[in-house]
């Protein structure tokens, strides 16, 4: 199997928060219960599950995360865009002859609807996942790097016993990447480039 970088989604590769922010908002209105949308999109990492318990009583957030994902596709894919350098990354990676794998906590359908509709192209997706739970999929699928904005990626990293690459794009500081594992920090993807210019991916 060809070696591959791995990338987060959410604050990684797609800022999301415009389209999330009206998901938010959609249900709210869908379902009369106050989601701070506002709040919610400064910390985009962890599953739905975990934003949706800070707002819905513990029996009715299954519904909720059924309500939402039923409304995302019509409110939180056309408003969302890349994030700075994304696209380049992307193309860095395929220059090198390498895989471009995407493990995200967002579910697999609609993480695949925001990369189609950016015209993002990618080889393996596996979603639903966060943190320890993402190591299986970064092995299965022969990721040698992995690229996130959150310290759950660097942990993810770390459990799959690769580098990480933490981007302070998200709601995580360099400094809290670093603590987390990860090899090498990075303002936003413009530098990723370089780095694989620098580093050996598939050692």
């Amino acid at each position: 199997m060809t070696a591959a970088v791995g990338f987060d989604l959410d604050m990684t590769l797609i800022d999301s928060r415009p389209g999330i922010h009206a998901a938010y908002r959609a249900l709210t209105a869908k379902t009369g219960v106050h989601v701070d949308a506002d709040l919610a999109v400064t910390r985009l990492g962890p599953p739905l599950r975990t934003e949706l318990r800070e707002w819905f009583a513990e029996a009715d957030v299954e519904e909720a995360v059924s309500t939402y994902r039923a409304l995302y596709p019509d409110y939180a894919i056309a408003p969302t865009v890349p994030m700075p350098g994304a696209v380049a990354a992307l193309a860095a990676v395929r220059e090198q002859g390498l895989r471009v794998v995407v493990v995200t906590s967002k579910l697999g359908r609609l993480a695949e609807l925001h990369l189609a509709h950016l015209g993002m192209e990618y080889d393996e997706l596996a979603g639903d996942l966060f943190a320890e739970g993402k190591a299986t999929a970064l092995a299965e699928h022969g990721v040698r790097w992995y690229v996130g904005d959150h310290v759950a990626d660097m942990v993810a990293a770390t459990t799959a016993g690769i580098p990480g690459i933490g981007v302070t794009t998200g709601p995580c500081t360099s400094e809290d990447l670093a603590g987390a594992g990860a090899a090498h920090v990075l303002p936003d993807l413009t530098g990723l480039p370089v780095l694989l210019g620098e580093i050996t991916v598939g050692s």
